[in-house]
């Protein structure tokens, strides 16, 4: 069973210049002579971690971390404006082309999967592999999953607490509702929903390991959840079922699609979608596993991944 690697620094960090008020964090660590590899957070609202270093040998990658827009390190933090899904994929050809990259491994779990795919398919000749996991493919239908009528059905107290709390629209679904009630005038009545809406996505990506915080939304949190909700609300600012009908110019990247059983936040009817249009790819499904980047079965599967990639790319 393989571990994360050691923890290690960066041995260089600067911001990219977006020619927009945005400056997006970037850092470099592992084997400056390595095979270039970028990792891909998800949300689209968190950002890079230090352990996010450790699935890569530090030895035989050069790992590079970008916070995206709005997020982490990057500035301004929570700033909605110039910062869509086009803004992000810019945002990684800029990187590349300033590091001076040829080709690189995509490494992206949840959102993060969804924006390497989305990039791979713009730039294909840049990608040397890829390794997804937990696929989102951004599809109404895993909206509907999510915000509708799907894991609703799993977590029926949890949900009947988020409706609870989010104003009563006439002819509104649930997304317009949280859209409402957190961007509105009301800031408290902005934060509860908030919290609701963290304790719900909580609740669905950890299952029975979420332990809800009684701890008070602050502004930072606020800003993290409209980011999230604006990504939703424009439907990820990309037409429907884009992905999958544009895979077709994938079929020579060495692919590898890891996704949990138990994943109730990203369904594993996703990864298998993807599998069958990438038909060149490795998918495996982890029988215990669920949404999140932790855990020994997913650890070792990612750590396991990477090493393979490895392996092909020397």
């Amino acid at each position: 069973m393989k571990t994360l690697y050691p923890d290690i620094s960066p041995f260089h960090t600067f911001f990219l210049e977006t020619g927009s008020d945005h400056r997006v964090y970037v850092e470099q660590s592992g084997n400056p002579a390595g095979i270039p590899a970028i990792f891909l957070h998800g949300g689209p609202c968190s950002g890079t971690k230090p352990d996010h270093r450790r699935f890569f040998d530090p030895e035989r990658y050069r790992i590079i971390l970008m916070d995206q827009r709005g997020c982490g390190l990057s500035e301004p933090f929570g700033e909605l404006q110039g910062n869509t899904t086009q803004d992000l994929l810019a945002d990684m050809e800029r990187i590349r082309i300033q590091l001076r990259i040829e080709k690189w491994l995509l490494f992206g779990g949840s959102w993060g999967g969804t924006l390497a795919l989305l990039y791979a398919q713009q730039h294909p000749q840049q990608v040397s592999a890829m390794i997804l996991r937990g696929v989102f493919l951004a599809r109404q239908a895993d909206m509907e999953w999510f915000l509708g009528n799907g894991v609703n059905k799993i977590y029926p107290e949890r949900w009947q607490i988020l409706l609870d709390n989010l104003p009563n629209l006439p002819d509104a679904n649930v997304l317009e509702r949280l859209v409402e009630a957190i961007f509105g005038a009301d800031q408290d009545a902005a934060k509860h929903a908030a919290q609701q809406w963290q304790a719900w996505s909580g609740q669905v990506a950890l299952g029975n390991d979420y332990l809800e915080s009684m701890e008070a939304v602050s502004e930072q949190m606020l800003r993290q959840v409209k980011m999230e909700l604006s990504y939703a609300i424009h439907d990820y600012f990309i037409r429907e079922n884009q992905i999958l009908e544009n895979c077709a110019g994938l079929q020579s990247i060495p692919t590898i699609i890891i996704h949990g059983r138990n994943d109730l936040t990203c369904p594993a009817e996703a990864g298998w979608r993807l599998n069958q249009a990438l038909p060149q790819s490795r998918y495996v499904v982890l029988p215990n596993a669920g949404h999140i980047a932790r855990g020994e079965e997913m650890i070792d599967a990612l750590v396991s991944a990477t090493d393979d990639m490895a392996k092909l790319l020397a």
